[in-house]
């Protein structure tokens, strides 16, 4: 049975975006690359906006590992586009992050996609716990 698309409400932090003519395909939509773009825009400014990612002096850094996406309906441009986020799951030093894509005013994911990070040493690059204030923030969209 096929899973039914999620809806916004699903999401705990929902930011719009605009499309970009540079996103499109010769197939009149959203190329597949713009939607991991997005995805990893999402995640890092929510983590810099809630003060949980310092990207030039921060100590700890999160490294992608794994991602996947399901793409269920076209977004074109121009048109905007909110991308919720979630935490599924909080490990010892990862965590794996849900987005969804959601065209226009639909209620319904045109596209849902996941990514895990795994937080490294920013200078050994080696795995280290989640810090106790990265860990908190992370909870809250859990």
């Amino acid at each position: 049975m096929k899973t039914p698309p999620a809806t916004r409400a699903q999401y705990r932090a929902l930011t719009t975006h605009d499309t970009r003519w540079k996103d499109m395909d010769p197939y009149g939509h959203l190329n597949n690359v713009a939607y991991y773009e997005l995805f990893d825009t999402a995640v890092n400014a929510w983590l810099v906006n809630e003060g949980l990612l310092d990207i030039l002096n921060g100590d700890q850094i999160g490294v992608m590992v794994e991602s996947g996406c399901r793409f269920l309906s076209e977004i074109r441009f121009p048109a905007p586009v909110t991308s919720g986020i979630r935490v599924a799951k909080i490990g010892t030093s990862s965590v794996r992050w849900e987005i969804a894509l959601f065209a226009g005013e639909s209620d319904e994911a045109a596209a849902e996609g996941f990514f895990t990070h795994v937080y490294v040493d920013a200078e050994t690059r080696r795995p280290k716990p989640l810090n106790d204030r990265l860990r908190a923030g992370l909870e809250t969209l859990a």
